[in-house]
């Protein structure tokens, strides 16, 4: 079997040249620098009844070991941890206790591929790193999920416990991420990331005379409905997005083919859909270009900043939209939700084990109870606002008396399990996260008309074929 192995891809910063071999093995060895050292892959253990929380006196196995190593770019699993992992005790920012062990949190931001570039370094020292220094668990994100996951750095869920019984209620697409090209799941994730268009309230009232959902629904139902609403917007003094890279997910989440055909580089044709239409929309002043997460792109968030609608998941009004700070849309309940134009999602995040991890009781169980026990689920929509992986538990609160305070009282999760329902990873490829930065950079010349088209193409084409080698234009 040829063996993929990471080194490659760090020196390289190329996901596909991971393709060539074929898929891990049942049980995983630890990798290393060049071939896999033969280390002991993490052995099946009882795991707790799929409805009961962990009790906070079930310590790991005594053979295992008293330090868990976790890799993730940023706070969101560890306050969902901190919240519904029973036992679990924080002592100070990086650093946690379950029972007798130590959790260290290894977090490194995305920018600039900063966390993917710690990963893969201590991924490649794993197999000669001491006991306490080893990754015991990683997470990973959609875009980039193949790159781990068709490895043996990742190991089946199975192995640490999780059954196909456990797995029953998660949303099919959560596992086809994790899926490697031997069909074995290697991770697995507590949210579904089904998106929607979440539209300020009061702008609603005052330039569509309506803030029901179904009336906001009707303005926006495709691209052509949306556009002749931002004109009304525009009269108003409104934009209907902050940029057009709010909108940018949307139309590549509906793609017909892949970024990649053989070894070229492809452009879609929903893709070309959101140039025009965004050029038309920059150009009529109804939306910006500013880079997401800029401080220009958040100022919609609050109440003088001029925005109708923005685009996400549930994390993203969670984490993303200031709805706990004073003058913000959302700290009042102000902004609504709707379909919007088209389904799409976005984002999500994984939890995948390490092999060689020292800690297989402990990774199982963290993997069982954060994703598949139905009552943390709940709480995690209940206290969190998110989206949670399991049809039944969602069906239930869909039809309770749950509602979003930061949606003004709506309860969106009916939305969401449609939304979820209907999304389609067959276009999905292992390019994704490097060409869709790649195309919105490129384009963001053209729209400010500092290049044409055809300049700010040749841009994107060289771009991506500097990141990957292999591909032609």
């Amino acid at each position: 079997m040829k063996k993929k192995v990471l080194s490659t891809l760090l020196a390289t910063a190329m996901v596909a040249a991971m393709l060539a071999g074929c898929g891990s093995q049942a049980a995983a060895p630890a990798p290393a620098a060049e071939a896999p050292a033969e280390e002991e892959a993490p052995a099946e253990e009882a795991a707790p009844a799929e409805e009961a929380a962990p009790a906070e006196e079930e310590a790991p196995a005594s053979d295992e070991g008293k330090v868990l190593n976790i890799y993730c770019w940023n706070e969101e699993f560890k306050s969902r941890i901190t919240a519904h992992y029973p036992g679990y005790e924080e002592v100070d920012g990086t650093t946690g206790k379950i029972g007798d062990v130590d959790v260290k949190w290894n977090i490194t931001p995305n920018e600039n591929n900063a966390y993917q570039n710690n990963l893969d370094a201590a991924l490649l020292a794993q197999a000669d790193a001491a006991a306490d220094e080893k990754i015991d668990l990683f997470l990973v994100e959609a875009d980039y999920a193949l790159k781990y996951v068709d490895t043996d750095y990742t190991v089946n869920v199975a192995d640490f416990g999780l059954t196909d019984a456990d797995l029953a209620e998660q949303y099919d697409y959560t596992k086809k991420i994790v899926t490697d090209s031997n069909g074995v799941q290697k991770g697995t994730s507590w949210q579904g990331c089904p998106a929607i268009m979440f539209y300020n309230r009061e702008i609603a009232k005052e330039v569509l005379g309506s803030d029901d959902p179904a009336d906001v629904q009707e303005a926006v139902k495709d691209w052509a409905a949306f556009k002749a609403t931002a004109d009304k917007l525009k009269d108003a003094g409104y934009q209907a997005c902050s940029s057009v890279n709010d909108t940018y997910r949307v139309y590549s989440n509906n793609v017909t083919s892949k970024w990649v055909d053989g070894n070229k580089i492809n452009i879609d044709k929903n893709i070309e859909n959101w140039v025009n239409d965004s050029k038309a929309l920059v150009d009529a002043g109804e939306a910006g270009t500013h880079d997401l997460w800029s401080d220009d792109w958040s100022k919609g968030f609050f109440k003088d900043g001029k925005v109708f609608a923005y685009f996400g998941p549930a994390w993203f009004i969670n984490f993303s939209m200031s709805c706990d700070q004073e003058g913000s849309v959302g700290i009042d309940g102000g902004w609504g939700a709707c379909v919007g134009p088209q389904s799409f999602f976005w984002g999500g995040t994984w939890i995948c084990g390490a092999a060689g991890t020292d800690n297989p009781t402990l990774v199982g169980d963290i993997m069982k109870t954060m994703t598949c026990n139905a009552d943390v689920m709940k709480e995690i929509v209940q206290q969190d606002d998110d989206f949670a992986n399991n049809k039944k538990a969602m069906a239930e609160m869909a039809a309770s008396d749950y509602t979003s305070k930061i949606l003004g009282g709506q309860n969106p999760l009916p939305m969401y399990m449609e939304g979820a329902e209907k999304i389609d990873l067959s276009n999905l490829s292992a390019y994704d996260q490097g060409c869709n930065e790649s195309f919105q950079n490129a384009m963001k010349d053209y729209f400010n008309g500092n290049a044409s088209y055809e300049e700010a193409l040749d841009n994107f084409y060289k771009s991506v074929i500097e990141k990957y080698p292999e591909l032609t234009q």
